[in-house]
């Protein structure tokens, strides 16, 4: 597992739950006390009733057993055998020093594979293995698991229900929703699982089926603990988090709802100890639904993409801005020949919305138009200027070097009651550039450094207006208080790339 730490459906269906003795007996019990309680506290039937019909309409808390299920899909869940070449080299690792010739040491180096005084490392590939686990998504033996688990693969086996193994291919992966699509070289044909076609609700029971530390097929239960989980794993994370016991070796495995339909595709885990302490993450079914038919159709999946670098959008940034929510992607900067420049967005825009939907933030943003594929003619909801805005885009491909970055280093709990700056002019120091406001000295416990300002940064515009002398921002800040703004935006270069940091400003009093 990384660690946050890396048949048809109609034989795969169970039954519904059906409550055995013990639970009518209780049931019955149950309405027939509170009749009788409601009875003796108000002498009334028509409340009676009331409370024996609250009782008969109680959710039935869980199953009695998930066996049925796990009987009808465990026959598609296999383990993952990959063969790869790995080559080391211990001099990345560990400074050897100096061995004069007949020096004791050097007859340890040359035992254990060393040239003595040569330091001659010679590098030989050698195969190592690795395992995880998967499902079978069609009768024609289509398996989906993880990209990190046939990660350089040489060689892929996958290992059926009834122990056989078996020789598979790899058909396309996606690195940056880490899932892969491998094909069963022998023919069908073999049982097979869908994909759920509603989304879970926090509190849905799940299983998960798979091989933790290589142990073979293994079943676990627990709920959905959370949905749209982000946990830096890559631009598009969207995750379920889980509470079923996963563990390393689990990657790729499904996880199933009592129906036995595929939720989520097991991914990562949160483990200080990389053993299960019950925060796992899988990655949603319709994700992966429509990563697994673009590899299956083209091998690789083709993303839309808009060139701009986007960072979310605080209260304070709200605030200077005159929006009234802080919803929406920021623009930081647009990418020059981009579909988004095209368009006229610009930097200290805020993109609102697209292709007829609105956005909650920079990730919502980059799954939408990654979803829409390149080409497609689309609106953005933008705003610029103090007004909201339309404009159309068509959406170009996603560069293989380049993914939409979003900026999410800037603390957005942190209030300024002053900048804890000293300013410079960019073009008196060296290697500043020629335009805006360099930052000369910065206080480390100030709120600007916790704002993630640092020394170095150059400050280009301030309340949209650009800055080159330190009297600039003076004039600027002294003019949001008079007009009883609660914040001025900042456009800022730093070292990795342009941003916008939002600074408090006090009304004139």
């Amino acid at each position: 597992m990384a660690n946050v730490h890396s048949p048809r459906p109609d034989a795969l269906r169970s039954p519904p739950f059906m409550p055995g003795r013990h639970e009518i007996r209780a049931a019955l019990l149950a309405t027939a006390a509170a009749v009788a309680l409601a009875c003796m506290n108000d002498g009334g039937f028509g409340q009676a009733q009331a409370a024996a019909l609250q009782t008969q309409a109680s959710p039935v808390v869980s199953p009695v057993s998930f066996a049925d299920v796990v009987d009808h899909v465990r026959g598609a869940v296999v383990s993952v055998k990959v063969k790869t070449t790995v080559t080391d080299d211990s001099t990345d690792e560990v400074e050897i020093p100096h061995i004069a010739p007949g020096d004791p040491l050097e007859r340890f180096f040359k035992h254990f594979g060393e040239e003595g005084t040569q330091h001659d490392h010679h590098l030989k590939p050698h195969l190592t293995q690795a395992q995880g686990s998967g499902f079978i998504i069609s009768a024609d033996g289509y398996v989906v698991t993880n990209h990190h688990v046939v990660e350089n693969a040489t060689e892929v086996a996958v290992t059926l229900d009834d122990s056989k193994t078996v020789p598979a291919t790899i058909v396309g992966t996606d690195k940056k929703t880490d899932l892969a699509l491998l094909k069963i070289k022998q023919g069908g044909p073999y049982q097979h699982v869908d994909f759920a076609t509603a989304a879970p609700r926090v509190g849905d029971w799940v299983i998960a089926v798979g091989n933790p530390f290589g142990l073979g097929g293994t079943v676990t239960a627990g709920i959905i603990s959370a949905r749209g989980r982000d946990i830096g794993a890559g631009p598009y994370d969207d995750f379920l988090q889980v509470d079923a016991p996963v563990n390393r070796g689990n990657s790729g495995g499904p996880t199933f709802n009592t129906q036995g339909q595929v939720v989520g595709v097991n991914t990562a885990i949160f483990s200080p100890s990389g053993g299960s302490v019950g925060i796992g993450f899988a990655i949603p079914a319709d994700t992966a639904q429509n990563v697994i038919a673009a590899l299956k159709d083209k091998g690789v999946v083709a993303r839309g993409w808009i060139g701009v670098q986007i960072q979310p959008v605080t209260q304070e940034v709200a605030d200077s801005l005159g929006l009234k929510s802080a919803n929406g992607a920021l623009v930081a900067e647009t990418q020059p020949n981009s579909p988004a420049s095209a368009a006229g967005i610009k930097s200290g825009d805020v993109i609102l919305g697209i292709d007829g939907g609105r956005i909650d933030g920079p990730r919502d943003l980059a799954r939408k138009v990654a979803a829409l594929g390149p080409g497609k003619k689309t609106d953005l909801i933008y705003w610029h200027d103090g007004s909201e805005k339309t404009a159309s885009v068509k959406l170009g491909s996603l560069p293989d070097d380049k993914e939409a970055r979003v900026n999410t280093d800037m603390s957005q709990d942190n209030k300024f009651s002053g900048l804890g700056l000293m300013l410079a002019p960019a073009s008196s120091v060296e290697g500043a550039g020629s335009h805006g406001v360099v930052i000369s000295d910065i206080d480390p416990d100030g709120v600007a450094a916790q704002k993630g300002l640092q020394i170095g940064d150059v400050i280009l515009e301030a309340g949209g207006h650009a800055v080159n002398q330190p009297a600039d921002i003076s004039a600027v800040l002294a003019e949001a208080k008079k007009d009883n703004r609660k914040a001025v935006l900042l456009r800022v270069k730093g070292s990795e790339g342009t941003h916008f940091v939002a600074i408090a400003v006090k009304p004139a009093s």
